[in-house]
């Protein structure tokens, strides 16, 4: 049967989206965001093969939907990213935590960086050119950048780490030089060494996490503007926990951590927070 050009969309489908969001991934759905679903649902119907909203979710909520499952929860989410987004935090953590770091890794200690919703994978290798820059032998020593997404598709676009010229503006060209590749006429791709410092995974923030170790920075930033107050305060203290004492958390522009007595930390810049030691 063709698929038809749109599809039926009643309050009781929005509901069911906004439940299926909740519980599987944390994600809070205003009515205000009613047309924006049914734009993205649709076009997972379509690729599908389905015929409406109904029979769309009883399968992705059934035992044989769950791979279709995750993609649903990729399309509701948006991944918006560039190289060295938000400056003030890379340079940041290049003068008040690098120089330490690298000090530390020099006399056999250990490195750990997390990007927790790494998107296209911006983000981690911005932080992994700012740690070869102020620690050049950095892949000699004990040091990781672990980077996940709940989206494996982009997840998967981060690991292969090549990205088109236009998308290096913020790159400064004597780190592109660096640090990147040519690969053809109008890409590149992370090199060698810096590749030997990221490690990307999937992984929903809002489920068990598969590792036990802390980090000395985790940057989690424009993740929980998805969430409401009880599930954005509940990721706060996760991640607070997964600090080491003096670790940097980075959150993004539009956020803020409320609950910072619960969870140990402290304001010392707009959008940094410091683990008390």
């Amino acid at each position: 049967m063709d698929v038809p050009d749109s599809f039926a969309y009643s309050a009781t489908d929005f509901h069911r989206v906004q439940e299926i969001a909740r519980l599987e991934a944390g994600i809070h759905l205003p009515h205000s965001k009613r047309s924006l679903v049914f734009s993205r649902v649709s076009r997972r119907i379509r690729a599908t093969g389905g015929e409406s909203f109904r029979d769309y979710l009883d399968y992705v909520t059934s035992q044989a939907g769950r791979a279709e499952l995750q993609e649903l929860i990729c399309v509701l989410t948006t991944n918006v990213t560039q190289f060295f987004r938000e400056k003030a935090h890379f340079e940041h953590l290049e003068t008040e935590l690098l120089p330490k770091l690298g000090a530390s890794l020099r006399q056999g200690g250990r490195g750990r960086l997390w990007s927790a919703a790494c998107s296209t994978g911006q983000e981690p290798w911005s932080m992994a050119m700012s740690v070869m820059a102020r620690v050049p032998d950095a892949p000699r020593w004990d040091m990781r950048i672990l980077a996940t997404d709940i989206n494996h598709a982009v997840v998967e676009t981060g690991r292969k780490g090549e990205y088109r010229a236009e998308d290096l503006q913020a790159v400064p060209q004597r780190w592109r030089e660096t640090y990147m590749q040519q690969a053809g006429d109008d890409t590149f791709t992370m090199g060698a060494d810096i590749r030997r410092l990221v490690t990307f995974r999937s992984l929903n923030l809002n489920r068990a996490w598969p590792f036990h170790g802390q980090f000395d920075a985790i940057f989690c930033r424009n993740v929980v503007i998805y969430f409401d107050d009880e599930t954005r305060n509940a990721l706060w203290k996760r991640l607070a926990e997964r600090l080491v004492p003096g670790g940097f958390l980075y959150v993004g522009h539009s956020e803020r951590v409320d609950c910072t007595t619960a969870c140990q930390l402290d304001v010392v810049a707009p959008t940094i927070y410091r683990k008390r030691n």
